[in-house]
């Protein structure tokens, strides 16, 4: 019956460790951590996954970068902070990962982590356009729609959101439909042609 005892109270010591290792492991990688983190430190779903991708990312992997940017402003498996979205973010960004781009221009027109800046959103959001990326699509789109970083061009907003819609972006095609009852029957046709026409700036 000891020996039961003795092997509970040691499994349950491995079990209260394990979490322990994990979170000192995290924080080695992460100059930017402290001990002990708040809010806690919720694990994802999936384990080891947020240490192993800390890794990869400081290993230069672009994609593992701006999914720790997500990690870190969605707060999936890490506290909340979107200074640390930014860092990685931008890390990614600079390598011309697409989806970075627009997550980096995403926190600039919110102003989280980075200083509000339409200017900046907007440059992002036109990198990762060249890319044919079509969240970048829809978010050029709702710029222009609202004349943030640019003049208010429904026009131009219209045409976005119509590529955004084409390159799969379901939610633009209502944003496209919405702009559409705001303009002229020949603004919806230029609009309409000049997304037809749009070809990627050349470097």
């Amino acid at each position: 019956m000891s020996g039961q005892s003795h092997h509970h109270r040691s499994s349950l010591s491995i079990s209260l460790l394990l979490p322990l290792i994990g979170l000192l492991t995290l924080c080695g990688l992460s100059a930017s951590c402290t001990f002990p983190p708040q809010p806690p430190f919720q694990p994802l779903p999936n384990g080891p996954a947020v240490s192993e991708l800390l890794t990869r990312a400081q290993r230069g992997e672009a994609d593992a970068q701006n999914q720790l940017g997500i990690h870190y402003s969605e707060s999936q498996g890490l506290s909340q902070n979107y200074q640390e979205a930014k860092y990685w973010f931008k890390k990614a960004a600079d390598q011309g990962h697409a989806g970075a781009q627009v997550n980096l221009g995403t926190l600039y027109s919110l102003g989280q982590g980075a200083p509000f800046s339409d200017p900046m959103a907007l440059f992002w959001f036109q990198k990762a356009a060249e890319q044919r990326n079509a969240l970048a699509f829809a978010k050029l789109g709702m710029m222009y729609e609202r004349g943030r970083g640019v003049s208010q061009n429904l026009v131009e907003a219209h045409m976005w959101y119509n590529l955004s819609a084409a390159y799969g972006e379901k939610r633009a095609a209502e944003s496209r439909n919405a702009v559409a009852k705001l303009m002229t029957a020949e603004q919806v046709a230029e609009a309409e042609a000049r997304a037809k026409k749009w070809t990627p700036a050349r470097r």
